[in-house]
């Protein structure tokens, strides 16, 4: 069992507070054992066993429960208001209602709650009425590349980090299929990658017509990195033979980022100070399911890269927007408290330096960086700007960048 240790901190950090744990993240990205990890931890604490009362809402003895009059039936044996205790739910958002029975646990009870999803919908609706204040979220990723090095046992400065960044790009960093061996990462990612479109979206969504939801994910995977605008990808997937509407795909992308399985970036307007009511950039949770859902194909390497940093980015606590000037693009622009980062992303250096000149175009004081994928031993900055290799950066400790 990897030590999620970032993800482990914050709950200890939050530990005995009277904000409910909300841990939110796509499938299999490790909440279950994130929750294993904290019950261990209370252990090492001395909690007593009947303190600790933990519920997987995907287990076998569980999936009858499926209301909030099943789940009370169910906890409210177990609850015990001479002590205090720590409740975790897992999978939570099987049960319907589950909102107003946790908020009664929490009104009624001494008590620690924490609760696990993965659909995003979680938190909208009736909780953020009736929690409003009261939760905190903990959004959970896939192995970063620290982690990723971690669970393969490989040290930074160990001649087989590069070989392992290329792995890395190829199968992702989903727990299962890092720790498993390369003749089934495939299959692995290919059930994790039907699971989650058909039972986290679909099935959730009663989504019929499973060919075009499909089409859509395929299309977005393959153009990671690039502007997307709903009615554009319905005519690229007409002429392929796929009839759906701007309508229809506007609500499945809306599913796909309830899911987790995709992030949106907005774009940003640096010189009016605004969000443009334009297109937005898609990036997928994991390499792994890129590469998955567009047949195994290379290419668009670029792309990748993007999505690489894009996710670390969003690991790392930031917002991240695309940044428009003009006619330049930035990237990203990622935002932390008061901190701005600026950040393109090229593959190589280009031989015109374009990628700087766009971060040069912008002429407040934040931080700027270029992050590339070859290596410049002996090349730091261009015209000022930091040049980082994306594996010196993935593996430098959040928040310094550099």
């Amino acid at each position: 069992m990897i030590k999620r240790a970032e993800y482990l901190k914050k709950l200890i950090q939050f530990r005995d507070t009277d904000l409910i744990k909300v841990i939110t993240g796509v499938r299999r990205s490790g909440k279950s054992v994130l929750l294993m990890q904290y019950r261990d931890y209370l252990k090492s604490q001395d909690v007593a066993d009947n303190q600790i009362i933990y519920l997987n809402f995907e287990e076998l003895e569980l999936l009858s429960v499926r209301t909030a009059d099943a789940l009370v039936k169910v906890l409210q044996p177990k609850l015990d208001k001479q002590r205090h205790q720590y409740i975790m739910l897992d999978e939570i958002q099987m049960v319907d209602g589950w909102q107003t029975v946790v908020n009664g646990i929490r009104v009624s009870y001494d008590c620690d709650i924490i609760v696990t999803g993965s659909n995003a919908k979680m938190l909208s609706g009736e909780l953020a009425t009736l929690l409003s204040g009261r939760y905190v979220e903990i959004p959970i990723y896939p192995f970063s590349f620290k982690e990723f090095l971690a669970a393969k046992e490989i040290t930074s400065d160990s001649r087989e980090v590069d070989q392992a960044f290329l792995a890395y790009e190829k199968y992702g960093g989903f727990p299962l299929v890092t720790l498993s061996p390369v003749a089934l990462k495939d299959d692995i990612l290919s059930s994790l990658y039907d699971t989650i479109t058909l039972k986290d979206v679909a099935e959730r969504a009663q989504v019929r017509d499973i060919i075009s939801l499909r089409a859509l994910v395929a299309f977005l995977a393959d153009n990671i990195g690039q502007l997307v605008q709903p009615a554009k990808v319905a005519g690229v997937l007409k002429n392929e033979g796929i009839s759906i509407s701007n309508h229809t795909v506007e609500n499945y992308l809306q599913l796909l980022e309830d899911a987790f399985l995709f992030y949106r970036a907005r774009q940003y307007d640096l010189r009016g100070k605004k969000y443009l009511r334009t297109a937005g950039k898609y990036f997928i949770v994991d390499p792994g399911l890129r590469r998955t859902a567009i047949g195994r194909r290379p290419g668009n390497y670029a792309g990748q890269l993007e999505n690489v940093v894009y996710v670390e980015l969003h690991r790392r606590g930031y917002t991240v927007d695309v940044g428009k000037m003009n006619t330049k693009e930035i990237d990203f622009v990622a935002r932390k408290v008061d901190r701005v980062l600026y950040v393109q992303v090229s593959y190589e250096i280009p031989a015109n330096s374009r990628e700087t000149d766009d971060l040069l175009q912008l002429r407040d004081n934040y931080e700027k960086l270029l992050i590339t994928q070859r290596h410049y031993p002996d090349i730091h900055d261009v015209d000022g700007i930091p040049v980082i290799n994306i594996v010196d950066w993935l593996l430098r400790d959040a928040p310094s960048e550099m």
